[in-house]
């Protein structure tokens, strides 16, 4: 019987979304399916572009329905099913990634691209973008570059003003995926006749104009991330998206929302991965016994089981407050770099453990897994390094851990709404003022779960040490000692909503119990590792030994989680 936890292509029914949602995704998961797996592999390895997949996604209009906002859709009978649904944008990450992250990238930088044309006040560019999306296009974000990355603040691609209100733009962009085949790349550049923030501007340009120059992929992948340079781009002033303060702000709000893709792209990778990984260590036989008969084995893809598990209840409760953000409630913005930043890294340790058992199948040719150790790496370098999303989250956890705020709850949110409000989250700042309901209910409500009990005594001793030891002023120009106290605060975020869907789910206590086990050592780990920093206190270093905590060891509630991880041999293999 397949676990229902985890995605299986064929048990797959999103019952849950309205008809033509579910309609779509089950034609993605059947439209791969059809293709098979040494199809699938052989356009991996060729570094094939994905012309098919796009001709899939525009002959279904699976791009133009779940990317375009029902402000933007046309008539009420053009539009009925067309919103920007997170809820649905997650569902289909996680198919994209089970079966290939180029397939992903397509579409995750699409997202990126459409990002600053939803927030525009420009009408005409709104009306443009609906009109590439009904005609299958793909987009693109120009935002880095090659000699400043994604540092705004140093931009070199100019705009000379015209006397007609327009520009004529010159500079280059560096790894911009799509740039070989967007109908609109959304640029952002810099007027050379106004100093400072004033003078941003983010334009539409088309990739197949000729002052656009296409340079080269830069990775050696079916990704197209490209390098292009414009040539004085005429740039009418119909094609400015936003400008001055705005372009900045535009350009922030965009990773919000398209950082968030990342969890669910890494959750995808992983399923796929242990269904291979469970069914070759099952069948494997070594000095006579299979080799799930050996204790070490069961432990690491128990350990990988149930951290998957977890990012899925994070990503799948982290929707929720996206969907329901507002000006008054801007929670998303700490849940958002949790995705990014804990979910992806959680993803890494998840492929390693599973590798470590099936060792060398794991570069087989002939196998996703191969792929999977490589493109799951990716996931926690985009939109944003570790390190960056961490020092992010860090600016939450002085209010997120002792200073709650009055909130309504937050139910499941899979109704078939516009998430608006992405598109207009105003200016991109006062991130100190955030506030957060209370964390503590959702760990009151597991109180009897022996694992969750301990880790809570971890969470509460963090509270202590924001009190009492938290960097001072010098510590706190210390990133590397910083990035250690982020850990632990990330850890304790991931498990209040790992605890909060798990409430709405009703996840079995033993797979809980495991889990928290795991976060139990992961917590003791990381404050190990603040104990050995060069600038820790002496009051933070006894802080952190005394933090460590030895997870509650429950043989039979293992043996029962390892009987559903061993239960996934053979229930899926895509076909050949």
């Amino acid at each position: 019987m397949a676990d229902s936890l985890l995605f299986n292509p064929h048990t797959y029914d999103p019952a849950h979304f309205d008809p033509e949602t579910r309609r779509l995704l089950r034609a993605t998961v059947d439209w791969f399916e059809a293709r098979g797996k040494r199809r699938l592999i052989e356009d991996y390895r060729t570094r094939a572009w994905l012309g098919d997949f796009l001709a899939f996604s525009a002959k279904e209009g699976l791009f133009e329905t779940f990317l375009t906002p029902s402000a933007e859709a046309g008539d009420a009978g053009d539009g009925t099913d067309k919103r920007w649904d997170t809820a649905r944008i997650a569902a289909l990450n996680e198919i994209l990634g089970f079966y290939g992250l180029d397939y992903w990238y397509a579409w995750q930088v699409t997202i990126l691209g459409l990002g600053p044309v939803w927030q525009s006040d420009n009408a005409a560019a709104r009306a443009r973008a609906a009109e590439l999306l009904a005609q299958g296009e793909v987009f693109a974000f120009g935002l880095s570059e090659k000699t400043h990355g994604a540092d705004i603040y140093s931009t070199d691609m100019l705009l000379e003003p015209l006397a007609d209100g327009g520009f004529r733009a010159t500079g280059s962009k560096y790894y911009i995926g799509n740039g070989n085949a967007a109908g609109l790349v959304s640029v952002f550049g810099r007027r050379t006749d106004v100093e400072g923030p004033d003078g941003y501007v983010f334009f539409a340009a088309d990739s197949r104009h000729p002052a656009y120059h296409l340079v080269k992929n830069v990775v050696d992948s079916s990704k197209f991330v490209s390098e292009f340079r414009l040539e004085d781009y005429p740039v009418a002033a119909e094609d400015v998206l936003h400008t001055g303060r705005a372009a900045f702000d535009a350009a922030l709000n965009t990773v919000n929302v398209g950082k968030f893709n990342l969890c669910t792209a890494s959750i995808g990778i992983c399923e796929h991965a242990m269904y291979e990984a469970v069914t070759h260590a099952q069948n494997r036989i070594l000095y006579g016994r299979p080799v799930t008969a050996f204790p070490h084995v069961r432990r690491e893809l128990a350990d990988a089981y149930v951290r998957l598990v977890g990012m899925k209840l994070f990503s799948d409760r982290a929707v929720d407050y996206f969907r329901s953000a507002g000006p008054e409630d801007r929670r998303y913005l700490l849940f958002n770099p949790m995705t990014k930043m804990k979910v992806t890294t959680e993803g890494e340790k998840v492929i390693d453990l599973m590798w470590d058992v099936i060792a060398a199948k794991g570069f087989e040719k002939d196998n996703y897994f191969a792929q999977a150790a490589v493109e799951i790496r990716g996931l926690p370098k985009l939109e944003g390094t570790v390190h960056v999303n961490l020092a992010l989250i860090l600016k939450f956890m002085r209010n997120h851990l002792l200073a709650p705020a009055d909130y309504a709850p937050v139910p499941t949110r899979l109704d078939a709404a516009d998430d608006t409000f992405l598109f207009r989250q105003g200016p991109a700042r006062g991130l100190g003022s955030v506030r957060f309901h209370d964390w503590r209910p959702a760990y009151d409500a597991y109180a009897t779960v022996p694992n969750v009990a301990r880790f809570r005594e971890q969470a509460d001793a963090l509270c202590a040490f924001v009190r009492t030891a938290a960097p001072d002023e010098e510590q706190s120009r210390d990133l590397d000692l910083l990035l250690a106290v982020g850990q632990l605060f990330a850890l304790v975020v991931h498990g209040q909503l790992v605890l909060e869907q798990a409430r709405l789910t009703g996840l079995d206590e033993d797979v809980l119990d495991e889990l928290f086990a795991v976060l139990v050592r992961d917590f003791s780990a990381h404050a190990v590792e603040l104990h050995g920093k060069d600038s820790a206190t002496e009051p933070q270093q006894a802080w952190a030994l005394g933090a460590v905590r030895r997870p509650v060891v429950d043989e039979a509630r293992s043996g029962r989680v390892w009987q559903r991880v061993e239960a996934l041999s053979g229930t899926y293999e895509m076909a050949r």
